[in-house]
């Protein structure tokens, strides 16, 4: 049976879900470029086939992402997905400093605290965020290119492969400043590091290197970015040697005292240079070239549907129990470190707070002032 009486369109359709006006204001909160695919060996740019880089942009406030670059980022994903001349997703941020800490906490304290109704609209959003990265249809590399903290260690690790700067830090910061990391990494961990681990990584607020991150498993590389001379100089604030400290191994934790504070000097007074962060991301986007790609989102899929499964079953109650927070500690922990310059202090008096508790006092107003920072 023919079937030349079917009408044929020019050109192929545009499934895409939103235009570019998120990405196409004078200052984009969320950048989103299409860069050429380069064989690393020749040099030689391949024409018609680009990687998409999504590129958080509010370095101001270390890439804290607002409600609009949200937004931004669902879009991207999107866009990338639905273009066939992509071959994967770089996900990344400007500056050098952050990639991402989490939502935008002056947002969050001016806008959102004691709105719960609100915050859970947001929520939403933030669920299809991190949704956007796990069923976006091309892997998605995540290019640390500083602090990968709260949030953003969450979208993070909703991405594929993590090519870290090694002057990223990483960890969460919930239970120290009112919220929990259910976002993706109560989720996510346990799959990456034994169970104890993930419980104190996701509890203690504690920061972890590039390097110890790398030692553990959680991110593929963590490449120097400072050089001197010549030559590349990796962090000099952590330990990048293998040795045995105390009975544990000391590689990738950092170090302290009169060490620490001469490699704060260091760190200040350096020029980054990402040529071997980028080389590398360079020869992955080449290796996924070079694959079928068919074949190659197949078995990105399965892999993801692991990471999948327990966020699935839980991001709707999740999404609840953040909404109802706003209202009690969220509020608390979110007014403290936005008003931490007047205050001089990025948390709540916690001992105060759980002595009223304890005490079986409302959580209203009058509590709220007793273990708020005052004026200074």
């Amino acid at each position: 049976m023919s079937l030349d009486w079917i009408p044929r369109e020019d050109g192929v359709k545009d499934h895409d879900l939103w235009d570019d006006a998120l990405f196409s204001d004078v200052a984009p909160s969320v950048k989103y470029l299409l860069k050429p695919i380069v064989n690393p060996k020749t040099g030689e740019e391949i024409a018609d086939l680009f990687s998409a880089w999504i590129v958080l942009n509010n370095p101001k406030q270390y890439n804290s992402y607002t409600t609009k670059m949200v937004k931004g980022v669902i879009a991207g994903m999107h866009k990338a997905s639905m273009d066939r001349r992509v071959v994967a997703v770089v996900f990344t941020a400007e500056g050098d400093k952050a990639f991402c800490t989490g939502g935008n906490t002056k947002e969050y304290s001016e806008y959102y605290s004691q709105r719960p109704t609100e915050y859970a609209l947001y929520m939403d959003l933030f669920n299809g965020m991190v949704d956007s990265i796990l069923n976006c249809k091309k892997p998605v590399i995540c290019r640390v290119n500083g602090m990968r903290v709260a949030g953003g260690q969450e979208i993070g690790m909703a991405c594929d492969l993590a090519i870290s700067s090694d002057l990223a830090i990483y960890g969460q910061a919930g239970p120290k400043h009112g919220s929990a990391p259910v976002g993706g990494s109560v989720d996510f961990l346990p799959w990456m590091l034994p169970m104890e681990l993930a419980m104190w990584n996701c509890i203690s607020c504690e920061m972890w290197s590039a390097y110890k991150m790398k030692r553990l498993g959680l991110i593929s590389k963590a490449l120097p970015v400072i050089k001197q001379d010549g030559k590349w100089l990796r962090n000099p604030a952590v330990v990048t040697d293998v040795y045995i400290e105390d009975g544990e191994i000391a590689y990738g934790e950092f170090k302290t005292g009169d060490a620490a504070k001469a490699a704060r000097t260091i760190v200040k007074d350096a020029t980054t240079d990402f040529e071997l962060v980028d080389g590398e991301i360079n020869n992955i986007l080449w290796t996924f070239t070079n694959l079928f790609p068919n074949c190659l989102q197949m078995s990105i899929d399965a892999v993801r549907q692991k990471k999948k499964f327990f966020w699935d079953q839980s991001k709707g109650t999740y999404r609840h129990w953040l909404a109802t927070n706003m209202s009690s500690e969220a509020f608390l922990g979110f007014t403290a470190f936005n008003t931490k310059k007047i205050t001089n202090r990025d948390t709540i008096d916690f001992i105060k707070y759980r002595q009223l508790i304890a005490q079986g006092e409302k959580v209203d107003d009058e509590l709220f002032e007793a273990v708020l920072g005052k004026p200074e």
